[in-house]
């Protein structure tokens, strides 16, 4: 189909929604030989990873001027996914500092404030751009407004055919239906989208590993198909590219993220219509013989692989490894019938293109300012927050929203002690701590899906070291702490009698249940428990706390010493023990002794509450000082400084099974212990 038709079809299709999407430039010269249409795909995926990434950021925008300089009317730059993951630059972008970069700071935004200025066209969606659920996806890529400032929001669409991005409240309000012009649905989610490049319309075409709900945070996204069959994928994909081609588009580009580049090359012989595939999610570096590689990296396949539709025309796939390492370049001609030439693309303009200072001797281009601007303000935050060193780790601390609301994990028990040990300073009665594991907003450690996998449990180790910054490997920083206790409550001391204890503590499970993720579920210190979340769970109708409890979960509660000997047993085979009215002291929230997550605090018999924060009475160890006395970021960095302070002292308590937790014992998963 001749393009002044394609044109003129899209126009009259997709018109009200083109804007000045057709203005794109003069079609430059042809290759040669029956090339119609020369087109330079820039294509990058899986920036993600590692801290220092963001160290090539500055030159990968060079990369990116300098050919988009050879080629200025026929460039289109796009991305295959994990465009950011949650970890130091991700939540350095939320720092009140970057302000002034970024319009309004958040989670995720200077990523999306570095494609912005690369001029990306479109983008797959990655299991890691959800890993910080749909919630903070949009809140990453939407823009933002108050009274001072904007946050522009990605500047480009977010495209899966296999999403339904409307089955979830978060993601619901921005997704439009697919073939609309790029241009005219920035950060909105579609399953495919319209480009002009040098007077040629190109469709996009999103797709993701269908696997996806088993590697990250999909809310209520519904992911098609449930099934590990290409074919079965293929045939969600393609009624996206039906949708197209049946308007005259004839240049279609597939961004995949499948995670196993395997994947990407059947599904092109299961396709039709589709030119080019543009693979991520495998960190596969497809290199050919005149391309400089990063010192040690090998490439798995030639660049680009050529490979033959389900109806016999040709199929180029692409893909070249993360981090800014590399950016991929493909200059490829199309005959008059938008049939893609293989043998238009020569080696020596096309290929894997390295970041690493050998290969960038012959690149003129100068680096994006606001890339360096914003990358700049990104390094003084870790500088100021990751070089702040606490504590070290030699293990994973467990602070992902599954497991704190679900079960005792690592962390949870080292905030809960430390907590405690805060409290003691001030008032050695204090014996046992209770806080909610909602509290806890992330781990600290380094939780990866590996390049290639489709499922199975993430790799887990302690902070990754970020040289740049002066931050070990192991080490924990104020930056870990913020990040995890970012609420950073008060502490709060109460009284409560061994009744008041019991009710409070069925309070605690009484929402647990399969699938859930209840924030009240409790971390602690100082006790043990068991509980059975298969009986009568409290409803919250009780008028008195203490014996007269509805809930009957709770099977066994006792108070333990520092040396983890039981100190007193408050509940046996869920029977209360000994006189109720015995008194402990306990530390918690100030959110929870507020009433935060439904916790009846305010039923107290005589609690005698004191507000470390606000007493003026708080003893402070005084070894840090980053965060406000008596609040639980200061506990916790005391207590890290006071325990755990090198690498000689390193945490080396590795997260436990449900069926070896001995603080918080569930009995769908092991025996009580404490009888």
């Amino acid at each position: 189909m001749r393009k002044g038709f394609v044109l003129l079809l899209i126009l009259l299709v997709v018109g009200p929604f083109i804007g000045t999407v057709a203005a794109s430039g003069v079609p430059e010269e042809p290759l040669g030989g029956e090339t119609d249409f020369t087109l330079q795909l820039l294509h990058f995926a899986d920036i993600d990873g590692q801290p220092q990434a963001i160290d090539n950021v500055g030159d990968f925008t060079r990369l990116v001027n300098e050919f988009e300089g050879e080629h200025p009317h026929n460039t289109l730059l796009v991305s295959s996914g994990d465009n950011y993951i949650p970890g130091p630059r991700f939540f350095a972008a939320n720092d009140d500092a970057m302000e002034s970069l970024l319009g309004i700071p958040g989670e995720g935004r200077a990523d999306m404030i570095f494609l912005n200025e690369m001029g990306v066209t479109a983008s797959a969606v990655g299991n890691h751009d959800l890993d910080n659920s749909p919630e903070g996806f949009v809140s990453a890529v939407a823009p933002e407004t108050d009274e001072d400032n904007e946050y522009p929001g990605a500047e480009f669409p977010f495209l899966a055919a296999n999403i339904d991005f409307s089955t979830d409240e978060n993601t619901a309000p921005r997704a439009v239906e697919g073939g609309r012009v790029t241009d005219a649905i920035p950060a909105h989610f579609a399953p495919s989208a319209v480009t002009v490049v040098g007077g040629e319309v190109i469709g996009l075409v999103g797709a993701t590993t269908p696997q996806l709900s088993s590697i990250t945070s999909t809310g209520d996204l519904e992911i098609s198909p449930d099934s590990d069959s290409v074919e079965e994928l293929a045939e969600v994909i393609q009624p996206a590219v039906d949708r197209l081609t049946e308007r005259g588009v004839d240049k279609i580009v597939l961004l995949a993220h499948m995670q196993q580049v395997s994947v990407e090359r059947e599904l092109a012989g299961e396709l039709s219509g589709v030119d080019i595939i543009v693979a991520g999610g495998s960190n596969t570096i497809l290199a050919d013989e005149t391309d400089t590689l990063w010192p040690n990296d090998e490439a798995a396949d030639t660049y680009p692989v050529e490979l033959t539709s389900e109806t016999g025309e040709p199929v180029l796939l692409v893909n070249v490894d993360g981090d800014y390492r590399y950016l991929g370049r493909l200059v490829v001609g199309f005959d008059s019938e938008g049939v893609l030439i293989p043998d238009t693309v020569e080696a020596e303009q096309s290929g894997a293109y390295a970041t690493h200072e050998d290969a960038m001797d012959d690149i003129d281009a100068e680096a994006n300012e606001r890339v360096v601007a914003v990358t700049e303000g990104i390094q003084e935050v870790l500088q100021r927050r990751e070089g702040n060193i606490l504590g070290r780790t030699d293990v994973y601390l467990d602070g992902r929203r599954s497991e704190v609301r679900t079960e005792e994990t690592n962390l949870g028990n080292i905030t809960a002690d430390a907590n405690l040990w805060y409290a003691k300073e001030t008032d050695s009665d204090t014996v046992i701590s209770l806080k909610n594991g909602g509290g806890i907003r992330s781990a600290i450690g380094d939780s990866y899906v590996p390049a290639g996998s489709t499922g199975g449990d993430p790799e887990l180790g302690p902070p990754p070291a970020i040289e740049s910054v002066g931050k070990p490997e192991g080490g924990i920083s104020q930056f870990d702490i913020e990040g995890s206790l970012r609420f950073n409550n008060g502490l709060t001391l109460l009284d409560l009698t061994a009744a008041e204890l019991w009710d409070l503590m069925e309070h605690a499970v009484s929402a647990t249940e399969e699938g859930a993720t209840p924030g009240q579920f409790p971390q602690v210190g100082g006790m043990r428990f068991s509980f059975d979340p298969s009986r009568e769970a409290r409803d919250g109708d009780t008028e008195n706390m203490g014996a007269d409890t509805n809930g009957n979960r709770i099977r066994d509660l006792v108070i333990v010493d520092e040396d983890g000997e039981v100190a007193d047993r408050v509940v046996v085979e869920g029977e209360l023990q000994g006189d109720p009215e015995r008194s402990f002291r306990l530390v918690t929230l100030g959110f929870l002794a507020g009433g935060g997550d439904g916790y009846p605090f305010e039923d107290l018999s005589e609690p005698d509450m004191v507000n470390l924060e606000e007493s003026g009475e708080t003893v402070d160890p005084g070894r840090t000082d980053f965060a406000p006395v008596g609040s639980e970021q200061d506990a916790l960095a005391e207590y890290l400084q006071a325990r755990y302070a090198d690498d000689s002292s390193a945490i080396e308590m590795e997260e436990s099974p449900k069926s070896e937790d001995e603080r918080i014992q569930n009995l769908d998963h092991r025996d009580s212990s404490l009888r």
